[in-house]
C-alpha cells in the first residue's frame, strides 16, 4: 500500500525523510536539514553534504545533535561556521555553572573550537553573542579578550562580567593591541588596581577614556599622576575638570594650566563647600593675574557650550580648530602639507578637524575611529580623505599613536596596502556609508 501523497516529501515521517535525504534535489536535502522534527542521525548524514546551503541549514538547526555541531565547527565554509557560531551563543545562557553533561561538555567545546577559528568574522560573531552572559566558559571569554582583533577582543574586554581583575590586569601588563586599554578602561566599575594599571600605560587615549568613565575607581595617588603629565595632554583637561568627588588640590592644580573655558566648569561644581569654593576662585584670580588678564570680566559674560566666552565686552575667541578647517577647506587650502603640518606642531584638535572635513565623516566618529588605535581603520580613515599612504602612516603613529611595529606600510612605498573593497568595510564598521 502506496503512502499518502502529503507524506511524500514530508520531513517528519522518517522513511520520506531518508529518501529527501539521499535525493539529488538540494532543495529537498535542505527541507530535511532545516526541519525541526528531522531525525538526528539524517542531521548527522547531511553534515557531509555537497550543498553548502544544505550544511548551513543544518548549522541554524537546534535539533542538530552536538557531535553534527563539532565536526561544522571546521566546516570549510564561513557563512557555516558562522551560522553555527550564532546558534552556540545563543545555548549558553542555558549551560549550568558547572557539572556539565557530556552534551553541554561538547557545546563547550564547539565554542573553544569557533574561538580559535581563522576567520575573523565567526570569531566577532562568537564575541559579540557572549560579550555579556554572565555563564560564558572563561577559557573561551579569555581567548576572545586576548584576539588579535580589536573587533573580536574589544566587545568582551568592555562588557564581559567573566573577567576577573587578575585577567584585566594579565592583560594590560602583557602588552594588549592597539584599541584594547581604551575598552578596558571603558568597563563598568573598573576596579582602583586596573585603573592603575591604565594611568601608567603612557596610551592617550586610554586614559582618556578612564577620566571619561564616571564608574571607574580611581586613587587619588593615581590620579596626581596622571595630573602631572596632563598639561602635555590636553584630550584628559575635560575628563578630569568632571570628575565626580575631585579633591580641592587637584583642582587647584588643574586650574594652573586648563583652558579658560574649563576654568569655569571648575568654578560651576556644585560639590564644592564655601570654603573650597573660596580657595579655588582664589588660584583663578592668581592665574589670571600672572597672565595678565583681568581678575574678572568687565562685563556681562557667559559661556557658550564648547567653554568659550561669549557676551558683549568679551574678547572675540580664536578661531576654532573645526571653524578654520572648514574655511581652508572652502578655500581649496587645506592640503596635505598643511595638515602635516599641523601633525608636526602636535596641533591635534586642528589635525582632526581636518581629517572630518577632508573625509566628509562627523568629527565625533574620526575620534572614536583614532582612538581604536587600530591601524586598518585607521589607514581607512586617512585613504577616504584622498590624502597620500605616506601621511596615513604618519597619522598612525603621530595621532594614533600606534606602535611602528603593528602600523601598516604603504605597498611598494606609496600604496595603500588595502583594496578599496576591505577600506569601505572597515569604516562601515564605525556605521560609515561609500561615497556616493
Amino acid at each position: 500500500m502506496s503512502k499518502p501523497a502529503d507524506t511524500v516529501h514530508d520531513p517528519r515521517d522518517f522513511e520520506a525523510a531518508k529518501r529527501m535525504a539521499q535525493s539529488d534535489d538540494p532543495l529537498l536535502r535542505r527541507r530535511v536539514a532545516e526541519h525541526p522534527d528531522s531525525r538526528p542521525e539524517l542531521l548527522y548524514y547531511l553534515v557531509a553534504d555537497a550543498s553548502t546551503d544544505v550544511r548551513k541549514a543544518v548549522a541554524n538547526n537546534v535539533a542538530t545533535p552536538r557531535q553534527a555541531d563539532l565536526l561544522l565547527a571546521r566546516d570549510r565554509e564561513v557563512g557555516v561556521r558562522g551560522s553555527l557560531a550564532v546558534k552556540i551563543g545563543a545555548l549558553v545562557p542555558d549551560l549550568p555553572a558547572s557539572q556539565l553533561s557530556q552534551i553541554e561538555q561538547m557545546t563547550v567545546t564547539c565554542l573553544e573550537t569557533l574561538a580559535k577559528d581563522q576567520a575573523t568574522e565567526i570569531r566577532r560573531i562568537l564575541s559579540d553573542a557572549l560579550k555579556e552572559l554572565p555563564n560564558a566558559p572563561h577559557a573561551v571569554i579569555n581567548r576572545l579578550a586576548r584576539d588579535v582583533e580589536l573587533s573580536v577582543a574589544g566587545p568582551v574586554l568592555k562588557h564581559s562580567p567573566i573577567l576577573t581583575e587578575d585577567d584585566l590586569l594579565d592583560i594590560i601588563m602583557n602588552g594588549p593591541i592597539a584599541g584594547a586599554l581604551s575598552c578596558i578602561a571603558g568597563r563598568r566599575d573598573v576596579s582602583a588596581s586596573v585603573a592603575d594599571a591604565i594611568a601608567r600605560s603612557d596610551d592617550e587615549a586610554a586614559i582618556s577614556a578612564l577620566l571619561s568613565n564616571q564608574s571607574a575607581q580611581i586613587r587619588e595617588e593615581t590620579l596626581d599622576r596622571i595630573i602631572d603629565e596632563a598639561p602635555r595632554h590636553e584630550p584628559w583637561h575635560g575628563p578630569l575638570v568632571r570628575r565626580p568627588k575631585l579633591p580641592l588640590r587637584a583642582m587647584q592644580r588643574l586650574a594652573s594650566f586648563v583652558a579658560d573655558g574649563l576654568l569655569k566648569v571648575l568654578q560651576d561644581r556644585t560639590d564644592l563647600d564655601p570654603a573650597a569654593a573660596r580657595q579655588l576662585a582664589e588660584t583663578v584670580r592668581v592665574r589670571l593675574e600672572k597672565s595678565g588678564q583681568p581678575a574678572g570680566p568687565r562685563g556681562p559674560v557667559d559661556f557658550d557650550e564648547e567653554g568659550l566666552v561669549v557676551g558683549v565686552e568679551a574678547e572675540k575667541p580664536a578661531e576654532r580648530p573645526s571653524d578654520r578647517a572648514a574655511r581652508l577647506n572652502k578655500e581649496g587650502k587645506l592640503t596635505e602639507k598643511v595638515v602635516e603640518a599641523g601633525l608636526s606642531e602636535g596641533d591635534r584638535a586642528f589635525v582632526m578637524a581636518s581629517l572630518a572635513e577632508l573625509s566628509g565623516i562627523p568629527l565625533g566618529t574620526v575620534d572614536r575611529i583614532v582612538a581604536t588605535h587600530a591601524p586598518r581603520a585607521v589607514t581607512a580613515l586617512v585613504w577616504r580623505t584622498g590624502l597620500s599612504m605616506r601621511f596615513a602612516r604618519q597619522v598612525q603613529l603621530r595621532l594614533a599613536q600606534i606602535p611602528p611595529k603593528s602600523a601598516l606600510n604603504g605597498r611598494d612605498g606609496a600604496h595603500y596596502p588595502m583594496s578599496e573593497d576591505e577600506m569601505r568595510w572597515q569604516l562601515e564598521f564605525f556605521g560609515i556609508e561609500a561615497k556616493k
